[in-house]
């Protein structure tokens, strides 16, 4: 029970890690938010699609590892540094930061229709969404073995409650999300979390 508690934890902590990045899909679910349009729906299409990218990935590449055990060392390598660049680039912006924040300021809001086509548009038409949820998740999860789905569940979990929060707390979030030193304590978070994932999946391959 402990080690399926552990590995929920991590999964969570590497979801959240991923997603919580300055970005034009946060934005927009801020955006509405603050003005109380449409959330629900934006809320479910980022958490549900998150689900089946997450699902996605764990299935794909744990099949893999399963029919050739030998891809998991190659798997843990590419994930590794794949990670470890991650973690580099969320420390340069501690460092250096470029990031004003996010806006909450923008377009009108528009219709019901628009704000979910647009959700759908920022979500599945950004080619870094596949790359954090499909591979890299995968990567991690693949790591964990026979507990590889109880590592999405948590990652799954933690899109759902970030989401939430983004969109529902909207107007308390904002306040904190606008300034720029908030994103560097965040950026200082994950990166400490993707170097010491990466260093583990390096160790393990």
């Amino acid at each position: 029970m402990t080690s399926s508690l552990t590995t929920a934890a991590a999964g969570f902590g590497t979801g959240l890690s991923l997603i919580v990045a300055i970005g034009a899909q946060n934005a927009f679910v801020l955006r509405q938010g603050v003005r109380r349009h449409a959330v629900l729906a934006v809320v479910g299409i980022c958490a549900l699609s998150d689900a089946a990218l997450i699902t996605l990935g764990v299935a794909g590449i744990g099949a893999v590892v399963v029919a050739w055990p030998g891809a998991l060392t190659a798997v843990g390598w590419i994930g590794g540094l794949f990670l470890l660049g991650y973690g580099a680039l969320a420390a340069r912006r501690v460092v250096r930061p470029e990031a004003e924040g996010l806006r909450t300021e923008g377009e009108a809001a528009g219709s019901r229709r628009r704000a979910v086509l647009t959700c759908l548009a920022l979500t599945w038409l950004n080619p870094h969404v596949y790359l954090d949820t499909v591979f890299l998740l995968g990567s991690v999860a693949a790591d964990h073995g026979p507990l590889r789905w109880t590592f999405g569940l948590g990652a799954v979990l933690a899109s759902v409650c970030w989401f939430a929060a983004l969109g529902f707390g909207a107007r308390l979030l904002s306040r904190f999300l606008t300034r720029p030193a908030a994103w560097r304590v965040l950026d200082g978070l994950v990166a400490a979390t993707m170097i010491v994932l990466g260093v583990s999946l390096l160790a393990g391959a």
